[in-house]
């Protein structure tokens, strides 16, 4: 099973509840290495391309391209924890600078 660490920018397939089928959408691991290794699953942020839609905790990702997105993108305050088995494939890595600024948001959002 591959190993995530944090920052990777990955493919996450989740599956609709109410249909049949499932959709790739990009999130950001955020959980530690160690964290990420010692359990079968990850803690993400959702990323999103629908950048005129800002709410609290999101960050608008200055190297987008870096990170190996397609497009202008969100990295979200949506936070969710999904298997491994459920990420298709590593897209990239979430570059120093914006990780920074998503690790401030994640604070202001949870709290000190």
């Amino acid at each position: 099973m591959t190993a995530y660490n944090r920052g990777d920018v990955v493919l996450v397939s989740f599956v609709f509840s109410d249909e049949p089928g499932k959709k790739f959408r990009p999130a950001v691991v955020i959980s530690s290495s160690a964290y990420n290794r010692a359990r079968q699953e990850v803690v993400v942020a959702a990323i999103t391309s629908n950048i005129r839609r800002r709410h609290f905790g999101d960050h608008l990702i200055a190297n987008w391209k870096g990170a190996g997105l397609l497009f202008p993108s969100l990295a979200t305050g949506i936070l969710r924890t999904v298997k491994r088995t459920m990420i298709d494939r590593k897209l990239g890595t979430m570059p120093k600078p914006d990780m920074e600024s998503i690790d401030r948001e994640l604070r202001r959002s949870l709290g000190p």
